[in-house]
């Protein structure tokens, strides 16, 4: 009977046996021991699991954390690259006015440039071309020393409202109110500002400017500077008036290159727009030779400190 095992059940009918075999005994045994294995494993698993489900979930929230990320820096980086090409577009279109323009002021100025030279080097070309009009205009007349309203009596042979005989008009006769500001049409220094009888000009100013220049301003009515100084260019220097041989108030100006009268209205209409004018209309100044002075006298913008050392010690 070792084989064999009972199983003995009290209820209220009664006591109830039942005989088993050895076998059944393990195999409830085993049984009981696969089903638990089977909850143990199932419990692992579904922990693994929802370990595993979280650790996808984080990973998810993270690549999609990610994913907007990159999607804020994408819409950024795509305004940043709109505005760059609007940017490059608004530079290409300022870039084409001011080639544009330089070519403008490449004929103006009569500047001409190789096929191959670059815009850095042509704007240097035009700065350096426009520098050196700019210093020849400031030392040499051009313009008009009162506002421009005419001519009343021009340069050259004419019969003399005063004198009523025929002679050589070395200046213009430009109309003008009495007492007119008159202005220095380019740098000097004041030879004569004072009454001028033998010549008749009346209150005469007469300016020594650079290079052989010299400009006359005759018949005035007042002068407002003195004899040995220095003017720059648009400086007030008188009015205008009827003093000396004159039938009128007006201002006589005259334009002298090393004594030799020049005709001033080319030099009163002489202005960086018509900067080529000058050259053809008065064929008495070397004009290559002087440009070439006035470029070498801009070049030289600094005294070597022993020479400045000298001049001082020479002032004092």
């Amino acid at each position: 009977m070792h084989d064999r095992f009972t199983i003995t059940i009290h209820d209220e009918h009664g006591v109830k046996q039942f005989n088993f075999h050895q076998i059944v005994k393990k195999f409830g045994i085993y049984l009981l021991a696969f089903i638990l294995s089977i909850f143990a494993i199932s419990a692992f698993s579904i922990t693994y699991l929802n370990i595993s489900v979280n650790t996808i979930q984080n990973k998810k929230n993270e690549m999609e954390n990610a994913y907007f990320s990159l999607k804020d820096k994408n819409e950024k980086l795509q305004n940043i690259v709109y505005q760059t090409e609007d940017t490059l577009k608004l530079k290409k279109d300022e870039l084409i006015s001011v080639t544009d323009k330089l070519s403008d002021i490449e004929q103006l100025i009569g500047l001409s440039t190789d096929e191959g030279t670059t815009l850095a080097q042509r704007v240097d070309l035009a700065t350096v071309t426009s520098s050196e009009m700019a210093a020849l205009m400031q030392h040499i007349p051009n313009g008009s020393p009162v506002e421009y309203r005419g001519i009343t009596s021009k340069y050259g042979y004419r019969t003399h409202p005063t004198l009523l005989r025929k002679e050589f008009h070395r200046g213009s006769d430009m109309k003008a109110s009495m007492k007119t500001p008159i202005y220095a049409t380019a740098d000097a220094v004041v030879e004569w500002a004072a009454k001028h009888k033998r010549s008749g000009y009346g209150n005469l100013i007469i300016l020594d400017h650079s290079f052989g220049f010299k400009t006359y301003f005759g018949h005035l009515n007042k002068i407002v500077v003195k004899s040995g100084q220095f003017i720059k260019r648009g400086d007030l220097i008188g009015y205008t008036g009827n003093s000396g041989m004159s039938n009128g108030p007006h201002l006589h100006y005259e334009v002298r290159f090393v004594q030799r009268a020049l005709n001033p209205f080319w030099f009163v209409k002489w202005n960086i727009a018509s900067y080529n004018s000058i050259f053809e209309k008065e064929k008495k100044v070397p004009w290559q030779s002087l440009i070439t002075a006035t470029t070498r006298l801009h070049q030289t913008t600094t005294i070597p400190l022993l020479s400045q050392k000298v001049l001082l010690s020479r002032a004092r």
